[in-house]
């Protein structure tokens, strides 16, 4: 692997930690996306479905997996700093403690479902990526990320949500959470499509062509 492909690796790699961080950290919020409501974390986290498709375009799987348990490593270092900042005593002149504990607090049960939605939905992302590269023998890449990424934000979806509330809200309401939620990740995957083929296009210097061939 040539210093150029490490730099821009490492480029990637950041902004994956990056998507993966933020998501975590802002997943609390809720926003209306048109007449869905949904954490705003869903505009980030489906940034990590691309940089893996990304990764695993030019560099591999076995490069792509990497970065799929280094993320996962970061999401559990940032779970334990975040209960240190929430049961650290605050200075007496601070004022804002309330505000970090909102931010910073997670039930473990929120924690649980976060991981095992992560692992689950990138492990498969990597793995479906390759299977359907290898069926089409190379071409449409826009095959391989859609299809990969369309399912893996399903069961990234499914896990999280059912794990993180079930029967602590009714089950028409779990539901339709799983729905709206998935289906702003599908419009945000379908969107993503060209901007995989421009980063493929920036990291490996070549634009995938002849793909209907």
């Amino acid at each position: 692997m040539t210093e150029k492909l490490n730099e821009k690796l490492i480029t990637l790699t950041s902004i994956f930690v990056f998507a993966i961080v933020a998501s975590n950290v802002t997943a609390s919020k809720l926003v209306n996306l048109g007449r869905f409501v949904v954490p705003i974390a869903v505009l980030c986290y489906p940034v990590t479905f691309a940089i893996t498709d990304i990764v695993s375009e030019v560099y591999g799987k076995k490069i792509a997996r990497r970065i799929v348990w280094a993320g996962f490593f970061v999401s559990i270092l940032l779970a334990l700093y975040s209960r240190i900042v929430v049961v650290y005593p605050p200075a007496d002149f601070f004022e804002g403690n309330e505000a970090f504990v909102k931010v910073f607090s997670s039930t473990p049960r929120i924690v649980l479902a976060s991981m095992v939605a992560y692992v689950a939905s990138q492990t498969h992302d990597v793995w479906a990526f390759h299977v359907w590269k290898k069926l089409t023998k190379g071409r449409h890449l826009w095959v391989r990320n859609n299809l990969s990424t369309l399912v893996s934000q399903f069961i990234d979806t499914c896990l999280f949500i059912t794990i993180a509330f079930l029967n602590v809200v009714p089950g028409e309401i779990l539901v339709r959470m799983i729905f709206s939620q998935y289906i702003v990740k599908f419009i945000i995957a379908i969107i993503d499509t060209p901007f995989v083929y421009l980063g493929v296009k920036l990291v490996s210097g070549r634009w995938i062509v002849a793909e209907t061939n």
